[in-house]
């Protein structure tokens, strides 16, 4: 595929902030959980399985690639952060654990839209800077993240669990922003005039064994990761913090992991991808033990850089998928998110299991444990 020849530094801007708009509203859950686990009498089972249906349609992510390969995908970026938010403003108010579901189900597959074709915008305008184009992007993400839990426990303390719809006016403005800040770029219109040499399935064959590698990793830090993105509130609540002190701690997470993705996304292409990840699989489960057996007084310096380990991942693994030739990027971004989704999905459900049977603590050591597997996977990635 031809590449722009010098990095667009606004365009990346732009798509990165859209990225940031829809994360702001898909990083409501994990905050007000403790919250909707109090209202609705739910068990951490139940609790882990909202994520395995918010995330199920990501199944469909290869087929997803496959169209955003033909058709002009800008508008994904538009309006599928408005429908995330109308879905996520209105969990507050949902009268049942059906219709919690049905929403989180709905979000899923706005953000199943929104996720695939946006990282293939990122590579098409960040020329040779791969690793760069994907930092912003992932900064965007990381930034949402951090003030997701602020935005969405601010609305709780101003309007209660049951007025979170209020923030619904929010997502319509942004997405209308978005309209008149994307609409003329057509970066998918390259795209469509390139001549599909391999179909889905010699493509498919072509990029498994990379995707068995990158499954490895993804699979052992999942539990890692899933602990402390879904569960962390809840883990420090039931551990005498205040809801806002534990909330303030998952935006304090994110915020590190805003410094991390940005650091190691560009790091990446001055060091290589392979060793950045084995710099990341080793020092993440190691501070991971740190902080479940530190004392309060060294639990958030441990936290702050857990979190800028934690999510370097993304950045760095999604310049390695944009960086393959082939004539199906969005088809083989797809696959990954598909991998990357469904991975978190079950193994958040299996956190919360782990969380009714073993509890916290020895969940999350557990989880730190596990991530150390993550490390001979690293070392298998092409230099």
């Amino acid at each position: 595929m031809h590449k722009t020849k010098t990095f667009q530094t606004g365009n990346v801007v732009i798509i990165s902030i859209s990225h940031m708009v829809h994360d702001i509203y898909a990083a409501f859950l994990a905050p007000i959980l403790p919250l909707i686990i109090e209202k609705l009498g739910m068990t951490y089972a139940q609790a882990g399985f909202l994520s395995v249906i918010q995330r199920a349609p990501s199944l469909l992510n290869p087929f997803i690639g496959i169209i955003a390969d033909r058709v002009s995908v800008r508008y994904f970026i538009i309006i599928f952060p408005l429908i995330t938010g109308v879905c996520m403003s209105l969990l507050g108010m949902a009268p049942s654990y059906t219709v919690i579901g049905i929403l989180l189900f709905v979000m899923g597959i706005s953000s199943t839209l929104f996720h695939v074709p946006a990282p293939v915008m990122i590579s098409e305008v960040a020329a040779g800077k791969i690793g760069r184009g994907m930092s912003f992007y992932m900064l965007g993400g990381e930034l949402a993240r951090t003030a997701g839990p602020l935005v969405i426990l601010g609305a709780v303390s101003l309007w209660g669990l049951e007025g979170t719809y209020k923030l619904v006016p929010f997502a319509f403005a942004a997405s209308l922003v978005l309209f008149i800040k994307l609409k003329n770029i057509k970066i998918s219109d390259k795209f469509k005039k390139v001549k599909k040499e391999n179909g889905a399935r010699e493509t498919f064959v072509n990029v498994l064994p990379l995707f068995i590698t990158l499954g490895g990793i993804i699979f052992f830090r999942a539990f890692m990761k899933g602990a402390l993105t879904t569960f962390l509130p809840t883990y420090l609540h039931l551990n005498g913090a205040s809801l806002w002190m534990a909330g303030i701690s998952l935006s304090i997470l994110q915020a590190a992991g805003a410094a991390g993705t940005i650091v190691a996304g560009t790091l990446s292409d001055r060091i290589g991808r392979r060793k950045m990840m084995i710099i990341i699989s080793t020092a993440s489960p190691v501070l991971m033990w740190l902080f479940i057996i530190s004392d309060s007084f060294f639990a958030l310096p441990i936290l702050i850089l857990l979190g800028f380990f934690l999510f370097a991942t993304g950045p760095v693994m999604l310049a390695v998928v944009n960086n393959l030739e082939t004539d199906r990027p969005a088809f083989v971004n797809g696959i990954y998110m598909t991998l990357n989704f469904s991975i978190s999905a079950l193994t958040i459900m299996l956190i919360g299991l782990s969380g009714d049977i073993l509890g916290f603590v020895n969940t999350y050591k557990f989880a730190a444990v596990l991530a150390l597997c993550s490390i001979p996977f690293a070392f298998r990635l092409s230099k």
